[in-house]
């Protein structure tokens, strides 16, 4: 079986980065992008900083949701055309940043609407696009997917041509990020790490990505959360959420295919959904497959890397930064876990998971997580 590696972004990474924005749009020959947003950022200084970046002319689209709808990408799309633009800046979390990647491609094929495309089609030649992210979780400025919700599912749309032209990672940008969504976010980059390590896909040049974002999260997270204002530590986590943006390409496992209805249907914040569901989702892997975890294990420092200890250590980590409780300390009804398994076992992501998951299995998974 053949295998693909790539790793084509422009990456363009230190603290003011932001003010590269116009000079590579200009490069790409692009004038007037739109920013894309959600109405949190663009009352942040980081907003600010980055329409400095373009004389403050350029034209905003700010309404996308936390978890972004079918109807934010119609939204955007259409406050891309009626400006008149040539490019995206997408500004904000995953959420914006996955809404500025998929509008290009009702940009470039307007008379359909996105549940109507052949996403396996040939996309080349996209409007251009710089990402540059004010939370450092998702990854969604290097990836080369947007998750989109349809109704009430949740989809990943995944192509190579929703790549950006480059992405910025300017720290400052994140320190204003306070505590609680620091630590979700940066939980969402660690599970990130942790599910395309171990999911056996082949894939030796994400597995050290993979890994050395472990160590940085390890290392940074904390720091970050308890001082926000740790330039350096804030630097360290947006590498390392973009490491973790690198590594799935490979894939992920059982735990995103988790939180991705305790999103659509629950509402819960992407990353604290991982949160709560990577542990239990760990003890049942190692259950399987001894020995899973010891890589992880070195790159928390371990000397015990038994995967009860790594299995540990990920949950007492989680909690130090206050990712704290189960589901149902965070609202999610017993009534809901019948709909959240189906909706779960349909999701791709438990296909690469290190051991095969029935429904049954993912049910099971809810409640211990409860």
């Amino acid at each position: 079986m053949l295998s693909n590696f790539s790793f084509p972004t422009k990456v363009v990474f230190g603290a003011g980065a932001a003010r590269e924005a116009a000079g590579i749009l200009a490069a790409a020959g692009a004038k007037n992008p739109l920013v894309v947003t959600d109405a949190g950022v663009r009352r942040t200084e980081a907003f600010a900083k980055v329409m400095a970046a373009g004389g403050g002319k350029w034209p905003v689209f700010a309404e996308v949701h936390p978890n972004p709808m079918n109807d934010d990408v119609e939204a955007a799309f259409a406050a891309y055309r009626a400006q008149d633009c040539d490019a995206v800046v997408a500004l904000g979390g995953g959420s914006a940043l996955d809404v500025g990647k998929i509008i290009r491609l009702r940009v470039k094929r307007p008379e359909k609407k996105l549940e109507e495309f052949d996403f396996g089609a040939d996309w080349s030649g996209l409007a251009p696009l710089v990402t540059i992210p004010t939370t450092a979780g998702t990854g969604s400025e290097v990836g080369r997917s947007s998750v989109i919700i349809f109704g009430n599912v949740k989809k990943c749309i995944f192509h190579p041509a929703l790549l950006a032209t480059a992405a910025i990672l300017d720290p400052e940008l994140t320190v204003g990020l306070p505590p609680r969504l620091t630590a979700a976010t940066g939980a969402d980059a660690l599970t990130h790490g942790i599910e395309s390590f171990t999911s056996p896909v082949f894939h030796p040049l994400c597995d050290g990505i993979a890994l050395e974002a472990i160590h940085l999260i390890a290392q940074a997270l904390p720091r970050a959360v308890k001082n926000g204002a740790d330039i350096e530590a804030r630097g360290l986590m947006l590498v390392a959420a973009m490491m973790g943006g690198i590594a799935f390409q490979k894939d992920l496992g059982a735990a995103h295919s988790l939180s991705h209805p305790l999103s659509s249907l629950c509402g819960l914040h992407h990353g604290t959904a991982n949160a709560l569901t990577l542990p239990v989702v760990m003890e049942f892997n190692a259950a399987r497959q001894p020995g899973l975890y010891r890589r992880v294990g070195l790159a928390f420092d371990l000397t015990d890397t038994s995967d009860q200890a790594v299995t540990r250590r990920v949950r007492e980590f989680l909690e130090e930064i206050g990712l704290t409780g189960g589901l149902a300390a965070h609202g999610v009804k017993p009534e809901q876990l019948e709909a959240l398994a189906d909706q779960a076992f349909a999701d791709s992501c438990h296909l690469t998971n290190p051991v095969p998951t029935t429904r049954e299995d993912l049910l099971n998974l809810y409640r211990k997580a409860m």
